[in-house]
């Protein structure tokens, strides 16, 4: 392999370059061979095993999509459709109205980030599908194009966002950049530019273009505007390739360049990561579904405390312990939320609803429940501390009685993770009890048969005319 640059970020304006270091391991060819790999890669390639986990990941996606369609942040977005006077071009899932391709696809990543119940590349804590599946299905749409084509765009979209997200993590995730936003416009990117077609060369300016857009903050978690992260990303990658379509020029080193994207927005980083084993190793297959509406470091301490439900009532514990990843507190140490979003970023609120529902779905993280006064007496009764030999799929947890008896479980793999994933049914149950209320249950059983056959169906139009309310 060719020489290696370094540098080591000393503040936050200055940059030193050494010949060796520990900030970036640079390649200077980075976003060309990725360009390359793409164009080498046709859908005879892509192995079965990853085509039906790309539709299970769509299957993920258009779940939570369609199932928070009616969100207030939804509303609210769709108002500028009326103010700007949108057109109707393609599907907006889980709504009778549709909008134009931009906006639509806006609000089709948004929607699939509401409920935080997105998939999850555990390796990165990114969720691949919210800015890559709105943008094919809007092309595929709207141009009437191939499913195959679609299918093809989608895996590759992914791929390259969870190799990109690879090359940067944690050092930009600890800066406080949301890595699904920042990260995933280039797997739109390259969705986009795919389906329309885009040379070489244009692919590499809609890097270009997508990357000058990249952003996305940790300090929006618990609001509004983390979801808009995903949908943003989505329509700035879709925006980025049908500016280079009509000759936008951008900088073709958008990954490596020193003022580019991995050197300005991340300490350190492995740029190799990005095109290593390319076709023998597909990142996709790390992708995993949550069985909880909320962030997944949260899982393992649900699963435990659903568990240790089966030791004690509620009116018998006196605390409930729980030993668990750093991650855990850093981003889900809410002690007091007051909506459902928040909760969503308490472990206090998690733990407390697992344990005295058995459950955490999107039903326990609605306003109301957050405000539960039962609930929120019991959130006292969680006492979390870290340990940082603890996986993030791992939790420790004990129920202490108001006798003094106590009991222990160990949670070693989160339900969804890799090594426990979710089955179909239950992954099939998820999405039925997400869209039921808004396309009914007949119909989302259809939409299930239709993407499990992604490749067999005529049009995307079969499927998102399925997908609205």
């Amino acid at each position: 392999m060719g020489s290696k640059n370094f540098f080591v970020l000393e503040n936050p304006i200055k940059y030193k370059w050494l010949n060796k270091g520990s900030g970036g391991v640079f390649n200077q060819m980075t976003t060309e061979s990725l360009v390359n790999n793409l164009f080498n890669t046709d859908y005879e390639s892509i192995p079965e095993n990853v085509k039906e986990h790309a539709k299970k990941s769509i299957l993920n996606w258009a779940g939570v999509a369609i199932g928070s369609a009616n969100h207030p942040s939804v509303g609210m977005v769709l108002d500028l459709k009326n103010d700007l006077q949108s057109s109707e071009q393609v599907t907006i899932l889980g709504r009778s109205e549709k909008a134009d391709i931009l906006l639509a696809t806006l609000t089709n990543g948004m929607t699939s980030h509401i409920f935080d119940f997105d998939d999850t590349h555990l390796d990165t804590i990114h969720h691949p599908s919210g800015p890559v599946a709105p943008v094919v299905f809007a092309l595929g749409e709207w141009y009437d194009l191939n499913p195959i084509e679609v299918l093809r765009a989608f895996v590759l979209g992914s791929e390259v966002e969870l190799r990109i997200s690879n090359a940067i993590y944690p050092a930009h995730y600890d800066l406080g950049w949301h890595i699904t936003s920042t990260v995933g416009v280039f797997g739109a990117a390259v969705s986009a530019g795919l389906l329309l077609k885009l040379n070489k060369e244009q692919l590499l300016q809609a890097l270009g273009i997508a990357g000058t857009q990249s952003s996305g903050l940790r300090e929006m978690f618990g609001t509004m505007t983390k979801p808009f992260h995903p949908g943003k990303a989505a329509q700035n990658g879709l925006l980025a390739a049908m500016l280079a379509k009509k000759g936008f020029t951008s900088s073709n080193q958008v990954l490596e360049a020193k003022r580019g994207f991995s050197a300005v927005l991340s300490p350190t980083f492995n740029l190799d990561r990005v095109n290593e084993n390319w076709g023998k190793q597909w990142e996709l297959l790390k992708n995993s579904f949550k069985p909880y509406a909320c962030g997944i470091v949260l899982h393992p301490s649900i699963d435990a405390c659903i568990q240790l439900r089966n030791f004690a009532e509620p009116m018998n514990v006196q605390e409930i312990q729980l030993i668990v990843n750093p991650s855990v507190l850093e981003l889900t140490g809410k002690k007091e939320p007051r909506t459902g979003l928040e909760g969503k970023f308490s472990i206090y609120h998690s733990a407390a609803v697992g344990f005295l529902e058995k459950a955490a779905g999107q039903a326990q993280y609605d306003d109301e429940k957050v405000m539960d006064p039962n609930i929120v007496a019991f959130r006292s009764k969680i006492k979390p501390s870290i340990n940082d030999d603890i996986n993030e799929d791992k939790a420790i947890a004990k129920v202490i009685l108001n006798n003094g008896t106590e009991h222990k479980v160990t949670i070693e793999h989160a339900t969804g993770s890799i090594e426990n994933p979710m089955s179909r049914a239950s992954l099939i149950d998820k999405f039925i009890a997400l869209t039921k209320p808004i396309i009914g249950d007949e119909q989302g059983k259809k939409v299930i048969r239709k993407i499990e056959r992604f490749e067999d169906v005529e049009s995307i139009e079969e499927i998102t005319a399925l997908c609205r309310g």
